[in-house]
């Protein structure tokens, strides 16, 4: 006897809440592995190969690509066999939650499965919940629930257009347009023959202009999600909590680009400018420990860490992310650079984890490759400080009390004025600069 048991998008971690389905692996009535992908899905941080804990035939899937899942919600229903003996019993499965990292913490076991978690038989390629909704209202889906509340929209005055009368997405965003066109409040029905089949698509507009208000300025409208959104969201959380300051210096670089042209010139692995400023970085925070910490506001204490974990601004087509290089302050400039290497290849074909996008204590922003030369950078909450890097141009420059050409950078240093005064950042920056003028200073601390 073969039972449906369903799938859920499991937790993600690193407080991520929500996935959107990127490109699909299997099809319904597709035979799966325990453990195998199913499904491709984008966070605000990865991109994620999504295995499945069972072993058997898919008989439904749940969201269309491009669509957004809440965690917890239902990706797929899989057809296993079960024991005649105990029908309550679901295969073995492995216990994993995502490929390459997240598994559970027990082995894998034999689990029951609670009757009320088993679904009903799919509908037309869709699976037919067994309970709707709680209430009278009958919504699953989170995000419908949410896209009526933003918008004062009265879900129990709506016709659904799902198996037994499910509201869906394509409901709720029918009703508001029909309000937007008419310039009235959002309407109690939407007229049965004008909604969108059983099987409409549940994926967000890619600029949704007719939800908005009739009042709202016209304009193409890009949702705030994925990297987009969790850049906003923590640019936002640094601004509104951390009190931040900046000072900055010009620096003569073109001794340590001679060094760098030298060290390249022996025939080894090639050593590069960020792994060099990293290395450099690492030496400042070993003297100025204040700016490798972070404030715990909960107990007003400030904790400085032992270890620097160094985040660096990567620019990719899905936007800003920050990659970390775990224990940077233990590495030297070769395994700097392959370890830079390694995750800015994997920040542009989007295979980062979230391991390797948290953690960070320390970032270094090199913007001078945008051909700028200065910024005022946002602190990456919740550390406590970054540093930014601009261009390596000839500029003119007193050397040695002479007038000459000379390759000239500015740095850029944002602290969290809450861990140390402008002394301490002053002399962290003016050590760095120290360090790029003269590599021979950083003899001094190996």
């Amino acid at each position: 006897m073969a039972q449906v048991l369903e799938f859920r998008l499991p937790d993600l971690g690193e407080g991520l809440t929500e996935a959107e389905i990127v490109r699909w692996l299997v099809e319904v009535g597709d035979v799966v592995a325990v453990d195998q992908p199913v499904v491709e899905v984008e966070t605000a941080k990865a991109m994620v190969d999504v295995p499945c804990p069972y072993a058997g035939v898919v008989t439904a899937r749940f969201g269309d690509e491009g669509s957004e899942l809440p965690v917890g919600s239902p990706l797929i229903t899989v057809a296993v066999g079960a024991p005649a003996s105990d029908p309550d019993t679901q295969s073995e499965d492995s216990g994993n939650v995502l490929v390459g990292y997240g598994t559970s913490q027990a082995p894998a076991r034999r689990r029951r499965v609670r009757r009320e978690q088993q679904v009903a038989v799919p509908v037309n390629g869709r699976s037919a919940p067994a309970e709707v909704a709680e209430g009278p209202v009958p919504v699953i889906s989170p995000l419908v629930r949410r896209l009526a509340r933003e918008n004062g929209l009265d879900l129990r005055e709506l016709t659904g257009s799902g198996p037994e009368g499910l509201i869906l997405r394509a409901d709720v965003e029918y009703a508001l347009r029909a309000a937007a066109s008419q310039g009235l409040p959002a309407p109690a029905q939407a007229p049965a023959q004008a909604q969108a089949p059983a099987q409409a698509p549940t994926a967000v507009p890619q600029t949704p202009a007719a939800a908005a208000p009739a009042s709202a300025p016209a304009g193409t409208r890009v949702p705030l999600k994925g990297v987009r959104g969790a850049v906003a969201d923590k640019l936002s959380r640094s601004r509104s909590e951390i009190p931040d300051a900046t000072c900055w210096v010009d620096a003569d670089a073109t001794e340590l680009m001679r060094a760098r042209a030298a060290m390249n010139a022996t025939g080894g692995p090639k050593i590069s400018l960020l792994a060099l400023l990293a290395r450099i970085c690492t030496a400042a925070l070993a003297r100025f420990p204040e700016l490798n910490s972070t404030v715990d506001t909960a107990a007003r204490e400030i904790v400085r860490l032992d270890a620097v974990h160094l985040g660096f601004a990567a620019q990719t087509e899905r936007g800003l992310v920050v990659p970390v290089v775990k224990g940077a302050h233990a590495r030297d400039a070769e395994s700097l650079s392959a370890e830079f290497a390694r995750l800015t290849e994997a920040a542009r074909t989007g295979t980062l984890t979230p391991a390797e996008l948290t953690g960070g204590t320390f970032t270094l922003n090199n913007y001078g490759v945008f051909g700028v030369d200065g910024s005022t950078p946002i602190i990456n909450h919740p550390e406590a400080a970054m540093l930014g890097v601009g261009r390596i141009i000839p500029k003119p420059w007193v050397h040695e009390g002479e007038l000459a050409v000379r390759q000239v950078v500015q740095l850029s240093l944002t602290f969290d004025h809450r861990v140390c005064d402008g002394g301490t950042a002053g002399g962290f920056l003016r050590y760095v600069a120290d360090c790029v003028e003269q590599p021979a200073v950083l003899l001094r601390t190996l």
